[in-house]
């Protein structure tokens, strides 16, 4: 696939999910969670140039620490992301201002890790940047799902039990009027 045909697919993706983050989603509605960032593997994959046949281990080495910067902003994206649980016992979620700071140190990371790869005179494609943010997407996706499985059971008791005795503006509600 071409550059510029990775850089147009990253654009885009990036761009669906700041848009779908500045709304609340309901968490574990929808069941094609793994659908993006497997395409996303697709595409990085089906790239010749994600590794620099002049510094093989070097480029490895690299692509490694970009797929770890991607997992470590996945799941501090997940992690700092507002989850509330309406009255009828659905999880939502909605990126808070905490987001917005890992999002830039994920950046941060991303460009200090490209200019590393730089100057030791690795070149990496866009194949790399298209594996971190399948593996920030599949990240952020489990640790919303693990937050919300943790919310319901606070809520609901273990399975079988009777509900919990919790007032709704426990730890992790959405104040009024924000939903």
């Amino acid at each position: 696939m071409s550059g510029l045909f990775n850089v147009l697919v990253i654009v885009a993706v990036v761009a669906l999910v700041v848009t779908r983050q500045l709304s609340a989603r309901r968490v574990g509605d929808d069941e094609r969670w793994w659908v993006l960032p497997a395409a996303l593997l697709l595409v990085a994959l089906c790239d010749d140039g994600t590794i620099d046949p002049r510094h093989e281990a070097l480029s490895v080495v690299v692509l490694g620490a970009g797929i770890v910067v991607g997992l470590v902003t996945g799941a501090g994206w997940g992690w700092t992301s507002r989850l509330w649980l309406q009255p009828d016992r659905s999880v939502w979620s909605r990126a808070s201002k905490a987001t917005a700071f890992v999002w830039a140190g994920g950046v941060g990371g991303r460009v200090l890790l490209a200019g590393g790869a730089l100057l030791l005179g690795v070149h990496q494609g866009s194949a790399a940047l298209l594996l971190s943010l399948a593996a920030m997407l599949l990240a952020r996706s489990g640790v919303l799902a693990m937050r919300a499985s943790d919310i319901r059971e606070l809520h609901e008791g273990p399975a079988g039990a009777a509900p919990a005795d919790i007032p709704w503006g426990a730890e992790e509600t959405m104040p009024k009027g924000r939903a």
